[in-house]
């Protein structure tokens, strides 16, 4: 037993001994090694997709389930009860598992049968955990006290480095890492408010630490004691944190790990921190300033019971579980375990040490994933290239989005249209500012640097008039929340606002969709915006702060070129050409953002979409394409659209003077969107618990939904997701696909340098992968990575959802967005499937090319198929 003694005595009192010591820890490698277990987490107004393991990609997925599982006590593979639900649904096909199994077994030094270790592990396979009795049985015990000889793994005998507060809370000596978080999430709330506070923290502009220090020595919810420790501390978050772990007595190897462990146990206002952090420019000095504090509370709660001791389990508590599979699996007793010569046993138990739930997690996710790909391999038909294509009367370019999908796949059913994907913020690294607004939103992915801000405008005299008008209902929402705030006035406001928030809430609840359509039409016509125009061209006059407003002659036929180019749309150009971004709506829904555009930064896409159709549309955009080989009809006019995904609808956003043949493609069109949404609607609600196929108007029931302030699923979002591909329309047009695959268009005969290849999966694949595992982890560990159920959440800070007033800040999605019910999911867990159709020598050279790429494959963050575009010939990467 290691025991590592740490001094009660106030700081200064060893300081020339603890300075010394102190000198040599790195805090800035030490915090920066240890966040990698995070990942940031962005605000709730652009709730962007969030991999939740972004830093530790460098690691294989199945070596960071071991150590989630160890510090956190977390299952990152599918549950027993999932796995038996996608079995029953047909989404698992057993002979899958048995190749996987064998693979397995083919893979280890075996010193027994292997027809007993086939059958101990199919019976292990079908079970997580070992029944409590048979651990605990008598006869258990006795056989692991007289094994006590046997060699055990050396992993085995290593525990975790946990929190000391949390060590002495397993101890059973008080609640000291509860009261740790408590304290934690009460400062984190205090700091990162944004609206919601009527006095804001004090001292907050000059830093995290430095407005704790200065306040914490008087918060009555700390004893006098415990204050009087925390009096004299560093001035500086570096030099605190420093003497925190030499107080705590963390050996300077064992550091790193313990700073990982504090970050984990509240990764949402960690993450948070994190990402204020990046933001500012501070790469993690506020995480450095969140682990000085709550090392040095940490510090001041639990210094009499100091020092600790680091224990490690005994031989006999490990060899129990490991006896106990042979016993309740193996189908041994006691009686012939005993018989056993010494070599054998050990074989045994080094086999059902090796094989533990990690390895069967493993091996089940691997099958499930095998049989989602043999089903996809099936759907899709290869045909080869057929230059003799129809000619489309009109061309739609959508987000790949995995809800485009099915709207996609209606429309192209219903007439002569033709069908692009690529990622909704159409390649445009750009900001957004509304017409009228001192806020420009990143509309683009998180993963791209916007580079231009683009403004709505218009003359001086509509916009006195609609800022004038706009600023009545602005007014009063202000007047409403600072009256709330008042100790007086909060009196009054019942009384004054009460008829008419009670008329209100009783036309929501009785009439939700009629209710809600006539206070946003009264909300338009008050505001009567006026028509605007788009700062598309470079202007000094403009400039903002940051970046240039507006593109160069060169940058707009530059971003055109690229994702023309990148989707293969280069020729063959119909009269009507509509881009479609596209945005949710939907009422009171704290996570409305997350069912918006990911590529546009948690945004509506239509902003985007008419940029890129306004950009088209510009005759020294056209000379500039044609000079790179692209040449677009006189005739060809791009228009604007927004999918609205929650009601499957088109709404028009820019539609310029139209050619006569682009006139009848768009009245061809219209005519035909009426039958394409409701034929999406029908669709999409079948999904949805309690609807089922006949629903009599689906329009009117996905406008309802949308409307409906109490509906928790307005829509599914991107629940579903499994697959990427990435390849010419043909292969998939004619397959059901079931709104679970991304759509990315690309020809690889217009892209002989590959950099197309690379942009998509740079760009597109990276953001698709962090939607898919967002989704992974918020059903595969919902209580961790989720954020509980919709019904029980409380917005805070104006920046994030809780469950109750002291939880962590919830970083995932809600157990609505991904289960069909309490004991029904809707999402399977399933790592992303990338599918390229592309010569082999494309991917040999995206893999040598991109090494985070070869990375995410190597390591089992996601998987990657290719599909040889001359005979349709799969193959398997990895």
């Amino acid at each position: 037993m290691n025991t590592t003694i740490a001094s009660l005595e106030r700081p200064n009192v060893r300081k020339q001994r603890a300075e010394d010591a102190a000198a040599v820890i790195d805090v800035d490698e030490l915090v920066q090694n240890a966040s990698k277990a995070i990942a940031p987490l962005w605000p709730i107004a652009t709730f962007i997709a969030r991999h939740p393991w972004l830093g530790l990609e460098n690691l294989p997925f199945e070596q960071v389930a071991r150590r989630l599982k160890a510090m956190q006590n977390i299952d990152i593979y599918p549950s027993m009860s999932m796995l038996r639900a996608a079995q029953r649904k047909g989404e698992l096909n057993l002979k899958f598992l048995e190749i996987r199994l064998q693979r397995w077994l083919d893979e280890q030094s075996l010193a027994l049968p292997r027809e007993e270790a086939e059958r101990f592990c199919r019976a292990a396979l079908w079970h997580e955990e070992i029944p409590n009795q048979v651990l605990t049985s008598p006869q258990l015990k006795s056989l692991a006290a007289k094994a006590k000889g046997m060699r055990l793994p050396e992993d085995a005998t290593r525990l975790p480095i946990r929190p000391l507060s949390l060590l002495l809370e397993q101890q059973g000596e008080g609640e000291w890492a509860r009261m740790l978080d408590h304290h934690m999430i009460k400062w984190c709330k205090l700091f990162l408010d944004e609206s919601q506070a009527s006095w804001p923290l004090p001292y907050r502009e000059k830093g995290f630490y430095y407005a704790w220090r200065k306040l914490v020595i008087d918060d009555p919810s700390l004893n006098k004691q415990q204050r009087k420790r925390l009096k004299d501390l560093p001035a500086n978050a570096e030099d605190a944190l420093r003497q925190a772990l030499m107080m705590l007595g963390i050996p300077h190897e064992a550091m790193k790990d313990y700073l990982e462990a504090h970050l984990l146990s509240l990764p949402g206002w960690a993450g948070m921190l994190q990402w204020r952090s990046q933001q500012s420019g501070q790469a993690h000095l506020l995480l450095v300033d969140y682990l000085a504090i709550r090392l040095s509370l940490e510090w001041a709660l639990i210094a009499p019971y100091l020092p600790i001791a680091q224990y490690k389990e005994d031989d006999e508590t490990l060899l129990l579980p490991l006896l106990a599979a042979w016993m309740h699996w193996g189908g041994l007793t006691p009686e012939e375990w005993m018989r056993l010569p010494q070599a054998e046993q050990q074989a045994r138990l080094s086999l059902a040490d090796r094989f533990d739930k990690i390895v069967r997690g493993k091996l089940w996710l691997e099958a499930w994933e095998d049989t989602q790909e043999a089903q996809l391999k099936e759907k899709i038909a290869f045909d080869s290239p057929n230059n003799e294509q129809k000619q489309a009367i009109a061309q739609l370019i959508f987000c790949i989005d995995v809800r485009s999908e099915p709207f996609r796949r209606h429309l192209e059913q219903a007439g002569s249209f033709e069908t692009y994907g690529c990622a909704g913020f159409f390649g445009l690294p750009i900001k957004t500012r509304e017409l009228d607004s001192g806020y420009a939103h990143a509309s683009c992915p998180a993963i791209v640097e916007p580079l231009h801000e683009v403004r709505e405008y218009a003359s001086a005299a509509t916009i006195k008039e609609y800022r004038s008008r706009r600023s009545v209902p602005l007014s009063l929402s202000h007047t409403f929340k600072k009256m709330k705030q008042h100790l007086m006035a909060s009196l009054l406001l019942p009384e004054m606002s009460g008829p008419w928030l009670g008329l209100h809430t009783l036309a929501r609840s009785v009439a939700p969709s009629g209710a809600g359509r006539a206070f946003r039409q009264f909300l338009d016509n008050w505001s009567q915006k006026p028509k605007t125009e788009l700062s598309l061209d470079r202007e000094s006059s403009l400039e903002a702060a940051d970046l240039p407003v507006g593109f160069s002659a060169e940058e707009k036929v530059r971003y055109v070129y690229r994702l023309l180019k990148g989707m293969g749309l280069t020729s063959r150009f119909a009269p009507l050409v509509v881009v479609c971004g596209h945005e949710s709506e939907t009422t009171n829904n704290p996570y409305a953002s997350s069912l918006d555009c990911g590529a546009c930064g948690g945004a509506a896409g239509g902003f985007n979409a008419r940029v890129f159709a306004a950009l088209c549309n510009r005759k020294e955009v056209r000379e500039g394409l044609a000079k790179k080989g692209i040449v677009i009809p006189e005739d060809t006019v791009f228009v604007a659209a927004e999918h609205l995904t929650t009601v499957d609808e088109l709404r028009w956003l820019y539609v310029p003077a139209l050619s006569e043949a682009a006139q009848n493609a768009f009245e061809m069109l219209q005519g035909k969107l009426e039958e394409v949404s409701r034929n999406a609607n029908n669709e999409r609600l079948a999904k949805l618990p309690g609807l089922g196929r006949k629903t009599k108007d689906p329009l009117a029931e996905a406008r309802r939904r949308a409307e409906d302030w109490s509906e928790i699923r307005p829509e599914w979002g991107l629940a579903g997701n499994a697959a990427f591909i990435i390849g010419r329309r043909q292969l998939t047009k004619h397959c059901d696909l079931e709104g679970k695959v991304f759509l990315h268009s690309y020809d690889w005969r217009e892209d002989p340098s590959e950099e197309s290849l690379a942009n998509i999966i740079a760009g597109p694949v990276t953001v698709a992968q962090w939607i898919n595992l967002q989704y992974y982890a918020s059903t595969v560990a919902p209580h961790y990575y989720g954020s509980g159920s919709k019904t029980t959440q409380t917005i805070t800070a104006g920046i994030g959802v809780m469950q109750g007033n002291a939880s962590d800040l919830l970083a995932g999605l809600p157990w609505q967005s991904v289960m069909a019910s309490d004991h029904e999911m809707f999402h399977s867990p399933l790592r992303l499937l990338v599918i390229i159709e592309a010569p082999r020598q494309y991917i040999e050279r995206l893999l040598e090319d991109d090494p985070h790429f070869r990375q995410k494959v190597q390591n089992g963050w996601l998987r990657l198929v290719s599909i040889d575009p001359d005979n349709g010939q799969w193959e398997k990467w990895s």
